[in-house]
């Protein structure tokens, strides 16, 4: 059983340190692609019930955010961030790393560190 479950997106310069930390300190981690495995809105909504972030903080406000006309407002509670994240996994911020009953996301990067220690 791993150590340490990250969801990676290996263009993702930080999710690639993030691996890179994860190797370091030799933790067992199960990498899983969340582009190319989407989490469902059930999961989802599991991963942020542990997220030590608000729910908020989990979706990228990048021009896709912009182009699909979502505003703050729309991202505020973990069902209205569960749904846009089902339906538009690549505006989940990255990387999330989860260890046991909590979660992360990996920005900064010195994030990543104090979670592993």
């Amino acid at each position: 059983m791993p150590d340490v479950t990250i969801l990676h997106n290996p263009r993702c310069s930080n999710s690639r340190r993030a691996l890179e930390a994860c190797s370091i300190a030799g933790v067992e981690l199960e990498v899983v692609r969340y582009l190319d495995e989407p989490l469902s809105h059930d999961a989802l909504r599991e991963l942020l019930t542990i997220l030590s972030d608000p729910p908020s903080a989990l979706v990228r406000r990048d021009p896709l955010f912009r182009e699909l006309g979502l505003r703050d407002a729309d991202v505020q509670t973990a069902e209205q961030v569960a749904a846009v994240l089902a339906a538009h996994p690549s505006l989940m911020q990255r990387p999330v790393l989860q260890r046991g009953g909590e979660a992360i996301i990996g920005r900064p990067p010195e994030r990543v560190a104090a979670f592993l220690a």
